[in-house]
This record gives structure tokens, C-alpha cells and sequence, in this order.
């Protein structure tokens, strides 16, 4: 029982450090990795080469930085080919935003927080933090309050102790109390609107994608800058953002989603 939870302990290690140098976004020296570690020196440089040995991560023979490697690489993409929507999705992604003009966004929750998982955009006009891959907050995102609306009740309560509720602008909610009254009115008009909430200058509406069970599986947002459109033209486009969404919901139905809970 003892060696089972030292096992444990230093596969959680490894996947801490490799989480490290992902998120780096590029090459990181192990003086770097050192000092946004706390673990031991020796400790970090033998979980670092056991993850280089394993081709989880490589390292530059000249620069000694590290990167992600080959077999992660591949390993994520296998993840997101059976556990994403992005693959499905994309090509009613790609028929909005040219039908729209603007930046389409999907996503899913995982653990309190919403993850991108695809984009697609017209433009260069303007730009927007979500990216695929990167992580957000679920309570100030078009996304997130559209797939925390939807939730069942026991899975909302066990997300909303999540949500960190950091005032990133005027308009984001700075508690449970005001989130929960808006997620009754998304409920009831079937979309969510971020109203600068995460990124000042950038609005959105976003729609939760269903399975026919009712089942959230993610959600997708027609997103834009204040300089380009109004919330009011955003709502415009509600019956062709609700008619993607279903369509998404609709191809996926044959697909086995992890609980996104």
C-alpha cells in the first residue's frame, strides 16, 4: 500500500512539473522551472528527465531548455480527437463565423473552468484571449455562464465553490448571489451574453450545446468588440447562433462525452 501511494505521489509530481513547462508556451530553462517550483532541486531535475526519457518533454541539446515533446503531442491529439467536440463542430463553426463575419468560439468545462477547445475567425480586426487550449474563467465568459445555466442543480453546486469571482472589469460578477440570478434569465432565454465581463472592449453571446437528453455538452459564442457591434446586433444573431448549437448537439449524439462535471 505503500509503494501504490508513492507511485501516486510522484506520477502527480511529474504531472505537475510537465503542467509547469506547458504553460510556459515555449522553451523554459530549468533555472526558470527552479524558481516556479517548489520542489527540491534534485527532486525537479530527476522528475524533468524521467519526463524527457518518456518523450513527454525534450530538451535542447545546446540552449538544456525544456519544451513539450513528441509523445505529448500525440497524446493530446488522440484526447482530442475522442473527447472533443472540436473535430465535429468545426465545420458548423466555420459556416457561422462566415455567415456572421465575427470570431466563433467553442467550448466545454472542465473542473469549474471553461476550456477552448476550437476558434474560428474572418478577421483580423480585432482579437480575443480565447484561444484553443487555453483555460478561462466559467462565471465572466458568454461560454461558461451558458454551460453553468444549463448544469443539473447537484452539478452547479459543486461548480460554483469553483469560481474565483476576480473583478476583471466593471461589469463582472463579484459574487455567487448576482451569477445565479442571471443564470435563471439564461435559462430562459436560452443564451448567455458577456458583457465585457472577462475582457474589457469584448462582448459576446453564447449558446449551450445539448445533447437530445438535455445534457450540456459544451457551448458555442459568437464573439466581437465594442467598437465593431452592440449587444443588441449580437442578440440579432441569436436564432443563427441557437441553430448551430443544436446542429453540433444533433452530429454528437452518437458520441460518448465525458461528464464534463
Amino acid at each position: 500500500m505503500g509503494s501504490e501511494g508513492h507511485a501516486d505521489g510522484t506520477v502527480g509530481k511529474a504531472l505537475d512539473v510537465l503542467e509547469m513547462v506547458a504553460d510556459q508556451g515555449g522553451p523554459v530553462r530549468f533555472s526558470d522551472l527552479l524558481a516556479l517550483s517548489h520542489y527540491p532541486k534534485a527532486t525537479l531535475y530527476r522528475l524533468l528527465q524521467t519526463l524527457v526519457n518518456q518523450g513527454m518533454l525534450s530538451q535542447d541539446l545546446d540552449s538544456g531548455a525544456y519544451r513539450i515533446g513528441v509523445r505529448l503531442v500525440r497524446l493530446a491529439h488522440n484526447a482530442w480527437a475522442q473527447s472533443s467536440l472540436a473535430p465535429l463542430a468545426r465545420p458548423h463553426l466555420d459556416a457561422l463565423a462566415a455567415e456572421v463575419g465575427e470570431a466563433i468560439h467553442l467550448a466545454q468545462i472542465d473542473n469549474g473552468h471553461i476550456l477552448f477547445v476550437d476558434k474560428r475567425k474572418t478577421t483580423n480586426m480585432f482579437e480575443t484571449l480565447a484561444q484553443a487550449g487555453r483555460v478561462a474563467p466559467a462565471y465572466c465568459t458568454g461560454v461558461g455562464k451558458a454551460i453553468l445555466a444549463f448544469l443539473p442543480e447537484a452539478s452547479r453546486d459543486k461548480v460554483m465553490p469553483q469560481q474565483s469571482f476576480h473583478p476583471y472589469a466593471p461589469a463582472t460578477h463579484t459574487g455567487p448571489a448576482s451569477l445565479l440570478a442571471e443564470l435563471e434569465i439564461i435559462r430562459a432565454e436560452g443564451v448567455a451574453f458577456d458583457r465585457e465581463e472577462h475582457e474589457r472592449g469584448i462582448i459576446s453571446i453564447a449558446a449551450p450545446i445539448r445533447s437530445r437528453a438535455g445534457r450540456v455538452i459544451g457551448a458555442v459564442s459568437i464573439a466581437t468588440s465594442t467598437s465593431r457591434h452592440t449587444l443588441e446586433e449580437l442578440n440579432a444573431l441569436k436564432p443563427r447562433l441557437l441553430h448551430c448549437a443544436a446542429a453540433i448537439g444533433a452530429e454528437a449524439e452518437s458520441w460518448q462525452f465525458p461528464e464534463i462535471v
